[in-house]
């Protein structure tokens, strides 16, 4: 099964597209994933990881939350 986290600032106020992102995930590919973790973090962090690697940096590329779901897809 595959495993999503979700890393977010904190202090950054990231936690309402944390877990937009989250709920997004888990509707579109329900069972197929085993877990969709939001993990805590600072310093402007947002990225996602798929069984430890990862698809999406903000520190990288500007937040697209449709692009983050077709990563997640190509990777189940």
């Amino acid at each position: 099964m595959t495993t999503v986290e979700i890393e977010y600032c904190v202090p950054c106020g990231h936690l309402d597209r944390a877990q937009d992102l989250q709920e997004e995930l888990l509707t579109t590919f329900g069972r197929d994933l085993e877990s969709v973790a939001l993990v805590t973090e600072d310093g402007g962090t947002f990225r996602v990881h798929v069984d430890g690697e990862s698809v999406f940096d903000v520190d990288e590329e500007a937040y697209d939350a449709d692009a983050i779901v077709d990563r997640v897809r190509d990777r189940l």
